[in-house]
């Protein structure tokens, strides 16, 4: 049996275990309008990419080695009947190498999780990482962040009939999952220091724990929490507004890189020409029915 065999066997199992699809669609991107955001995108002139050695590097390889993810309904999936990712992270992704490259498709992924962010660029395994990836004190010791390109805060995802956790105040005893290597523990440690946490090691197991009654509830970024209600399985729903400080997502560089400063001209730019809205309503807003844009963070 083949790998992809043996995962469609898997993903079935788990869905008649939970009484539902894991990995139903809801509402779909709109492919075609993303695709075309895309191709419109800016391409970088050559006095652009001779300001930065990261970007010259890049353009000399010919090819952007990307750290991500492709199983986040939002923020990057993978379609496999075209072999392409969309979201808001895939978008940017596609977007900055379409501005070093000329190309969108001039990528080569790596598949990260929020244990590995740091190591593929502390290893020089890829150029950069775009993966919903907060920036924390303790992270940019490791490597450096351009951005924020997005913020975000804590939410509280529970079964659709869970009456008695109705906000971060109700988790006191209470099973909560979080991912190892996220924010998610020390926010638990600071708003809900009596739950009894139970860290997984992807977002999916620990979705996968709720809706099997693993724990009773499941604490991380209200971002992420929102991709998963927008799957459309109506088992889950958010208990109480998002909580906590801001959480900014950075794109992961090489520490010390100077690719910081082109990256962040880049998001300027887009923040600039009406790209970044664009993509936000592709990606989040017409998927979630959110139709006030979101300011776009400050960037330094």
């Amino acid at each position: 049996m083949s790998i992809k065999s043996i995962l469609k066997s898997t993903v079935a199992a788990l869905a008649i275990a939970t009484g539902g699809s894991l990995f139903a669609q809801g509402t779909p991107i709109d492919a075609a309008a993303f695709d075309a955001l895309v191709a419109q995108g800016p391409v970088a002139d050559a006095q652009a990419i001779a300001s930065s050695t990261w970007a010259s590097r890049i353009k000399q390889a010919g090819t952007l080695r990307l750290g991500g993810t492709q199983t986040s309904n939002l923020f990057s999936l993978l379609n496999e009947k075209d072999g392409k990712a969309r979201g808001f992270d895939a978008g940017l992704a596609q977007l900055i190498t379409r501005y070093i490259l000329g190309d969108a498709a001039k990528a080569q992924f790596t598949q990260v999780t929020s244990s590995t962010r740091e190591q593929v660029l502390v290893n020089g395994q890829v150029d950069m990482v775009l993966a919903t990836y907060s920036i924390t004190p303790a992270r940019a010791e490791k490597i450096s962040f351009a951005g924020p390109y997005y913020t975000s805060q804590a939410g509280v995802l529970v079964k659709a009939n869970n009456q008695s956790i109705q906000s971060h105040n109700d988790l006191a005893g209470r099973k909560v999952a979080t991912q190892a290597g996220s924010t998610g523990p020390a926010i638990l440690a600071q708003y809900a220091p009596k739950a009894v946490v139970q860290e997984f090691q992807t977002h999916q197991e620990a979705l996968d724990a709720l809706r099997q009654g693993r724990v009773d509830a499941y604490v991380t970024d209200y971002t992420l929490l929102l991709n998963a209600l927008s799957l459309g399985t109506g088992d889950a729903k958010l208990a109480g507004a998002p909580f906590g400080a801001q959480d900014p997502y950075g794109i992961g560089l090489p520490k010390g890189s100077d690719g910081v400063a082109f990256v962040n001209a880049f998001l300027k730019k887009l923040q600039a020409d009406g790209t970044w809205a664009k993509l936000w309503t592709i990606s989040i807003g017409q998927r979630t029915g959110s139709k006030d844009v979101p300011t776009p963070p400050a960037i330094p």
